[in-house]
């Protein structure tokens, strides 16, 4: 895609979900029938998905914009989505949110890979804590998830990275998945939490209670040298992950610094995105390429 034409996505992008975000939809508003999965409309580029019907969240602190979180599509070029698909969890502090560099640069290049991208927009600090952000990653997984079929995804190629704050969160939101309940009133429920890969992004997070590092998906972990905090972590994670018998697979670039997104037109940074999608080919998320031209 050209750049140009790149730029005028992100900037589109970056405005739906700044300040159309907020708008009602007709999933959002409650029927009383929770115990059955509503019609699904078709996905559609920079629409708003809301995780909850409003007057659902849990542990909402009240019911404006900053308590609703919500996922925000990307779809690939017509006739080259491959089922495969990601929720996309950019960095920000846990007080904003990168939807640039850590939301649409991400989702255009997973876009160019022929997967669907969902950019999270979760709950914020100090009117928000921890628990309530995974509360919202996991859902996310779920919500892509049980509506794979309407959706024409594939329900075991549903990756989750995050950045920064937003990768804090993805390790929790592994270590904190379940199965899905069969039995829960509400059908999104019903899917399992757990993403099928993970990509943790300078933030590698930290260990919790509940934290079993044999159950993780494939890891890929990538932070620069001189972002001591994250470097460190993210080799500690892979060595325990190695030792747990998880696929994994760790980058720290000699150099750079926190916050370097996507690292496109980078000379540091440029390769990590070309390298994150090998990692998903070999692991078969994503297809392998198609031979060129001339070649058997």
């Amino acid at each position: 895609m050209p750049p140009s034409l790149k730029a005028t996505r992100r900037a589109v992008a970056t405005l739906v979900a700044i300040a159309t975000a907020w708008a009602p939809t007709s999933e959002a508003e409650p029927t009383g029938r929770a115990e059955r999965a509503k019609p699904i409309e078709a996905l559609a580029p920079y629409r708003n998905i809301p995780l909850w019907e409003a007057g659902h969240v849990p542990a909402a602190a009240g019911d404006g914009p900053l308590d609703a979180p919500f996922l925000t599509v990307f779809l690939p070029r017509e006739g080259a989505a491959n089922g495969g698909a990601v929720v996309i969890a950019p960095g920000g502090g846990n007080i904003m949110l990168m939807y640039g560099g850590e939301g649409a640069d991400i989702a255009e290049a997973y876009n160019d890979w022929g997967v669907t991208a969902f950019v999270l927009t979760y709950r914020l600090s100090p009117r928000y804590d921890g628990e309530a952000r995974t509360l919202d990653g996991k859902r996310a997984v779920q919500v892509v998830r049980a509506h794979a079929t309407d959706w024409q995804l594939d329900p075991a190629r549903i990756g989750f990275i995050g950045f920064s704050a937003g990768g804090h969160m993805g390790r929790a939101v592994v270590a904190a998945s379940v199965p899905g309940d069969a039995g829960a009133a509400d059908p999104i429920a019903r899917v399992s939490s757990r993403p099928d890969y993970a990509a943790l992004i300078y933030g590698a997070g930290r260990a919790t209670p509940e934290e079993s590092l044999k159950n993780f998906p494939p890891t890929f972990l990538l932070s620069a040298a001189a972002d001591q905090g994250p470097s460190l972590a993210n080799a500690q994670l892979f060595t325990e992950l190695i030792q747990a018998g998880v696929v994994a697979e760790l980058h720290v670039y000699q150099r750079g610094r926190h916050g370097f997104g996507s690292g496109h037109g980078s000379p540091e940074f440029g390769g990590w995105m070309p390298s994150l999608e090998r990692f998903l080919r070999v692991g078969g998320f994503l297809p392998a390429p198609a031979p060129a031209e001339g070649t058997k």
